[in-house]
């Protein structure tokens, strides 16, 4: 990705519509929000008209809810259950097949299949700071994921900029905020007023600027692009939650021995939804499978959770037996020893795993009780 100089644009509704057309005849598969299922998800897109015009979420600690608007907008929505992890860092990849000739030997067949080529519409700028984080896990390191890899060099990234902050975000006071940070092939800002429905678009790369050549569009007024910085100036305001404005990294160092692990693990059914539903939670696992004649075998990486009794298994058990020390092992991971592995927190918060607990356990609120907690034994 190259950084361009190249002007802001305006596409209304039917620009929108050719830009996903365009892509689409690229052979780039779009990838974007939609309704299903009772919930916003991801899923392939074929047209602009699949996008969730008019609806947005009702979000609390183990809370989702379609509610409608009535500003017909695309992208006034929170972060759903799904992040792009699911495309880029899939729950279950082959990694390679052997088979056993006639003769007795084994051959080895790496998996090779070159992975399409996504565009992703719709990229919440906590899920963009999120796929920067899994790119420093997954490929920045000395042992890349290659097949991660693959897909996140050709994949072009379209962020829209969050003006309708939910209930459990707090990105904020992670560092982000609810504007897009570089990173972004383009980037999107809905606005609907009585001038009507359109998106203000950023150039973030020379691709991008191709793109935006390809569709019809304006070029950006003054009034739109005001409009749409004071919406999004608006929504970093309007955060539903916020981390304590503490050392993060040091209080959970210090809070191991804290009592409330065992007030949380009362609580935590230790499912894994969290690690599930996390945009940079990366733990996998290998499993080998044969079929019934015994001369062909896979294996497979599939997601695995710190949350998983097997997860820490060594000979003799696991270390972590107790839902105190995998809850425990998983919000300090991510607050605090990520630092030292990424040099970068682990959280971008998007509030998916307040939202999707089904205990309705809030990472902000225990952060915060550990925090008067450490505060009472330091004074």
């Amino acid at each position: 990705m190259t950084a361009t100089t190249a002007p802001a644009a305006v596409l209304d509704r039917h620009g929108l519509d050719a830009l996903v057309a365009a892509l689409v005849a690229q052979g780039r598969t779009v990838v974007g929000p939609t309704v299903r299922d009772g919930a916003i998800v991801l899923s392939e897109l074929t047209s602009a008209d699949a996008l969730p015009y008019g609806w947005g979420v009702e979000l609390d600690a183990g809370h989702y809810r379609l509610v409608a608007r009535e500003d017909g907008a695309a992208f006034a929505h929170s972060a759903g259950p799904q992040s792009w992890k699911s495309y880029l860092h899939p729950a279950r990849e082959r990694l390679w097949s052997a088979d056993r000739t006639p003769e007795g030997r084994v051959v080895f067949t790496e998996q090779e299949a070159e992975p399409p080529p996504y565009a992703f519409l719709g990229v919440r700028p906590c899920d963009l700071r999120a796929i920067k984080i899994q790119d420093r896990v997954l490929t920045g390191g000395q042992h890349e994921d290659t097949g991660y890899g693959k897909r996140r060099r050709r994949a072009l990234l379209i962020a829209a900029e969050c003006t309708e902050p939910g209930a459990t975000c707090f990105c904020v006071s992670m560092g982000g905020g609810p504007a897009a940070d570089p990173g972004y092939d383009l980037a999107l800002t809905e606005v609907v007023d009585e001038d009507g429905h359109r998106f203000l678009v950023r150039v973030g790369s020379e691709e991008g600027a191709r793109l935006i050549e390809q569709v019809p569009h304006l070029a950006a007024d003054l009034g739109t692009e005001t409009i749409a910085r004071e919406s999004v100036d608006a929504a970093r305001d309007r955060m539903g939650r916020s981390m304590p404005p503490v050392d993060l990294r040091a209080l959970m160092g210090g809070s191991l021995d804290a009592e409330r692990w065992n007030d949380v693990a009362e609580r935590c059914l230790t499912c894994g939804n969290c690690t599930m539903v996390c945009p940079t939670c990366f733990c996998t696992t290998t499993e080998e499978v044969t079929d019934l004649t015994g001369d062909h075998t896979e294996r497979w990486q599939r997601w695995d959770s710190c949350f998983d009794l097997d997860f820490s298994y060594l000979h003799g058990g696991s270390v972590r037996s107790s839902p105190r020390s995998r809850y425990r092992q998983w919000l300090t991971h991510k607050l605090s020893t990520w630092h030292d592995q990424f040099d970068t927190s682990g959280c971008v918060g998007c509030g998916r795993c307040i939202a999707w607990c089904p205990a309705g356990i809030d990472i902000t609120k225990e952060v915060a009780a550990l925090d008067a907690e450490h505060g009472t034994e330091t004074d």
